[in-house]
């Protein structure tokens, strides 16, 4: 059996398996999140064939076809031995062309119920860059605070919560990156629009700046972001640097130090620098952090309005008191907090 579906129609299927049929290159730099990269055409034949197709389109299909039905035989035992006959396969490739419809027709042939997506990968993208030019449809509930006042480990803690730093693979700051090498744009995207699909209104998220590391967070995110019920977080200094040391100092190498550093030079002063290298080659952390967070906090803009104030020395008890705001807001109570504010000043409920 084989259909071609509208990617609106697509991305509501449940299938067993999802094939991304572009060449490891294409599925590398960006693809439909949880698909399997069994490729048409492996990077050399997807651009030699790219070439003669522009002088001989006959000769191209056919050693594409050839390179195909090459890949195929590689395939099929190892999608046969994960995924029994009768299945129900989902396949793109670039545009809906050629690869995926010769890679749906043999394995339709072999029994498999395989769904094709019309345009590709490209309609995808279509649908992925409309979704977020549109208003959000959904609150925020936005984090604030200081660096080291644990609002990502809250994060990590709360039902119905997105971790933007953990999609980019970055912490935000000049020091931020430390999580290994970020996402492509387009990566990224495809992880948060998938991520926004499993989630209900009133959604938990850390105030970001636009930008997180090399990554650009959607316009119409970004103003939900700023527009959204600012939950104010703080903590002792103490926390923070201990928070601070324990996420930072297993990964702060020297050379990835010293770049950091170097980000930071233009806006400090050579005899600050010079003991934040100090500090760090007698590994004197506590001091270290001590005089980067002087540095971040005259940095940090806080919000001009602040909605609620969570003490976030204990993580536990902080979850407990934010989880009864969520569930306020979540069965339409939260008017009745919401009379004892002081709209426009910040408040502690």
């Amino acid at each position: 059996m084989l259909n071609d579906l509208e990617f609106s129609e697509f991305k509501n299927e449940k299938f067993d398996v999802l094939i991304d049929a572009r060449s490891p290159r294409e599925f590398k730099h960006s693809h439909i999140v949880n698909a399997i990269n069994f490729y048409a055409l492996n990077n050399a034949e997807y651009e030699k064939i790219g070439i003669i197709y522009k002088q001989n389109q006959a000769r191209a299909k056919t050693i594409g076809a050839k390179n195909i039905c090459k890949n195929m035989a590689n395939h099929i035992p190892k999608i046969s031995k994960k995924f029994r006959i009768g299945s129900k396969i989902g396949i793109y490739c670039a545009r809906g062309g050629l690869r995926s419809k010769s890679m749906a027709l043999i394995l339709s042939e072999l029994g498999y119920r395989v769904f094709r997506l019309k345009g590709g990968f490209k309609e995808y993208r279509t649908y992925v860059n409309n979704y977020f030019k549109q208003k959000i449809s959904f609150n925020f509930l936005t984090l604030c605070g200081n660096t080291g006042c644990g609002k990502t480990q809250l994060l990590e803690e709360l039902p119905n919560a997105l971790n933007l730093e953990k999609i980019a693979k970055h912490l935000g700051s000049s020091f931020g990156g430390i999580c290994g090498i970020q996402p492509t744009q387009k990566a990224f995207e495809a992880i948060l629009f998938d991520n926004l699909q499993k989630l209900n209104n009133n959604i938990f998220i850390e105030s970001e700046s636009r930008k997180i590391g090399k990554i650009v967070l959607p316009l119409k995110i970004y103003e939900a972001m700023q527009k959204a019920y600012k939950i104010y977080c703080y903590c002792s200094l103490e926390n923070r640097i201990s928070r601070i040391e324990k996420l930072y100092k297993p990964k702060m190498k020297p050379e990835i130090f010293t770049e950091c550093v170097d980000k930071i030079s233009p806006y400090i002063s050579t005899n600050f620098k010079n003991d934040l290298i100090k500090n760090y080659e007698i590994q004197d952390w506590k001091k270290l952090i001590e005089m980067l967070l002087s540095y971040y906090d005259k940095t940090y803009k806080k919000p001009e309005k602040i909605d609620f104030y969570l003490d976030t020395d204990n993580i536990k008890k902080a979850k407990d008191e934010i989880l009864d705001l969520y569930y306020a807001f979540k069965n339409d109570k939260i008017n009745s907090i919401n009379s004892s504010l002081s709209f426009g000043q910040a408040t502690t409920l």
